[in-house]
């Protein structure tokens, strides 16, 4: 059976989810998963029954991107005035799946929005409008937009190219973490302004990786991209191994 991953809909915006989820479904794919599209609508408690039952089926959680931002009242903070719109119904989804995920330990892959509302369901914190000199959204056709520095030991740098710490990753976002959640290790930063690109969990039999750039836009030019995916579905197909026994997950 393939393995399969559990994503929500970006957004509660039709139009936006028609652009922006085919890039995660085909990344996914190539990848040798099957993604589980959760509607957004079903996030409501009278449908939580029917979320349990559809996340009983999958090995794995994608928190993708969003054209909304997170609401700063979740980490304490009055809105600023360059604070977007939110989206209930996506954090309700995210929250949902996040709960089964960390409960059972499945692995996650969070990307740009879902890395922001990882680390604040993690009890961190953001920082609403960043004001650097580096241009941190320059469009989505962008895919060389700023550095990043990979630290060592992390789960990202075991994946990239052989003595290469720092590569250029594309970039659409307007926040970014301020203060990492409860056990998330910043594992990469831009360095020349020190935002913070992605976190892990720090627990090495739970694979938890939040990225703030979209490599599901650049897995045909990006060997590390690819790589992103493939070590999250692999972590995947281990996990239903593990708890479904073998060949449940394999994506055989």
């Amino acid at each position: 059976m393939p393995v399969r991953i559990a994503i929500p809909e970006p957004s509660s915006d039709p139009e936006y989810n028609r652009r922006a989820l085919p890039p995660y479904v085909a990344a996914l794919e190539a990848a040798g998963a099957t993604p589980v599209v959760v509607p957004l609508q079903i996030a409501n408690r009278d449908a939580r029954e029917q979320v349990a039952r559809l996340l009983a089926g999958v090995q794995g959680i994608l928190l993708p991107g969003s054209r909304y931002d997170v609401d700063p009242r979740r980490y304490g903070e009055a809105r600023a005035p360059e604070c977007g719109q939110v989206d209930p119904l996506r954090t309700t989804a995210d929250e949902l799946l996040l709960l089964d995920a960390f409960n059972l330990r499945k692995p996650v892959l969070a990307i740009c929005h879902g890395v922001q509302t990882l680390n604040v369901w993690r009890n961190g914190s953001l920082i609403q409008d960043l004001k650097t000199d580096v241009n941190h959204r320059p469009g989505r056709d962008v895919v060389k937009a700023h550095a990043v520095q990979i630290a060592n030991g992390s789960r990202l740098n075991r994946l990239l190219p052989r003595d290469k710490q720092e590569l250029q990753v594309n970039s659409s976002h307007h926040q970014a973490i301020r203060t990492p959640g409860d056990r998330l290790r910043v594992c990469a930063v831009s360095p020349a302004d020190g935002v913070i690109e992605a976190v892990e969990l720090d627990a090495p039999d739970h694979f938890v990786v939040g990225v703030q750039w979209h490599p599901e836009r650049t897995c045909a030019q990006s060997a590390f991209s690819r790589a992103i995916f493939s070590a999250f579905v692999q972590a995947a197909s281990e996990w239903g191994e593990q708890y479904n026994g073998p060949g449940t997950g394999s994506g055989q």
